[in-house]
């Protein structure tokens, strides 16, 4: 047992040292940092001073309209963009785990290609096919009688989803196909020759089978969904689009630490966004939890409807990790 504790100690040590290095100590030093506020004395000749000002960055934080209006975006964002991701993504492992599929391995790298673009490379790309003077696609749409701006205030905030859908649609497909891919391919056999159609094993078989896959990637979506910064940061930059510079509470935080030198401000705006990750990513986990929990012995019907009292026509959920 004790050999077990060393070996276990050994091991785990470099994690945590490296978690409290880039994770500990940065989080502690912005909570402390979000206490004080620099000041100046002698009507700006007498250099500044930091002096330690409790809660006041927060309850400037929360008292800037511009900032809650960041969270606002974030909300239009999030209800835009993960069903779209979460759907295009399920949908397209779905189609790749068929047996209809052809070529599985190419579609996947030509998928997968995209986020491999880092993302301010990815935004550059997407302000070229935005612009209408440069843009071969704006041009197609204009010559076929849609028009749409895509730096106007309405359609900024799409602008920013598309981007994103395509940077990161085909990592999540990649992470559903793989979970598909682990089924135990006798449940999709037995539900086959029990005259299961290839939608009925889709949804009432497989997806059920990936829903911790589906809860996790629905987790890692919120919680980078709320860092939403480089997009918008680009769309900001020269484009004469509706993006401010406060127009994410990541920006805002960006904004106040190094255009206003606010290093206090922006702290406390940084902690406030992080407090609002962990309890979303709480209460997503603490949800998924429950319905796999509630879930696990509940039958799942392989057949058409109308044949769940024949033999064979059912199997039971399996838990995934």
């Amino acid at each position: 047992m004790k050999a077990r504790t060393r070996a276990a100690t050994l091991l785990l040590t470099p994690f945590f040292v490296l978690f409290t290095a880039v994770m500990v100590v940065p989080i502690g030093y912005a909570v402390w940092l979000s206490l004080f506020t620099e000041k100046q004395s002698g009507l700006g000749f007498g250099g500044t001073e930091t002096v330690f000002t409790g809660l006041d960055n927060y309850t400037a934080a929360l008292g800037d309209r511009a900032f809650l209006e960041g969270f606002g975006v974030l909300l239009g964002y999030c209800l835009l963009y993960i069903p779209l991701l979460l759907a295009g993504a399920l949908g397209l492992a779905l189609l790749l785990d068929s047996a209809l599929a052809r070529a599985r391995r190419f579609f996947q790298l030509a998928l997968f290609l995209p986020h491999a673009v880092p993302g301010i490379i990815a935004a550059l790309i997407w302000v070229y096919l935005y612009t209408p003077q440069l843009s071969p696609v704006v041009q197609a749409m204009e010559a076929g009688g849609v028009g749409f701006d895509f730096f106007s205030p309405e359609g900024t905030l799409p602008s920013v989803v598309n981007i994103a859908l395509w940077e990161w649609l085909g990592y999540n497909m990649v992470i559903f196909y793989a979970a598909l891919q682990a089924i135990d391919r006798s449940v999709l056999e037995a539900a086959t020759v029990d005259g299961a159609s290839a939608w009925r094993i889709a949804f009432a078989i497989k997806v059920p089978l990936i829903k911790a896959s589906l809860a996790m990637v629905g987790l890692f979506t919120i919680i980078g969904s709320l860092q939403l910064f480089t997009e918008p940061l680009i769309l900001n930059k020269g484009t004469g689009s509706a993006v401010t510079s406060t127009w994410t509470p990541n920006m805002y935080a960006y904004t106040a630490a190094f255009d206003r030198n606010d290093y206090g401000l922006a702290a406390a705006a940084s902690v406030l966004l992080a407090l609002t990750a962990a309890l979303l990513s709480f209460a997503v986990t603490r949800l998924t939890g429950r319905r796999r929990t509630g879930t696990a012995n509940e039958p799942v019907t392989a057949g058409e409807p109308g044949t769940a009292g024949r033999p064979g026509t059912t199997a039971r959920k399996e838990r995934t990790a």
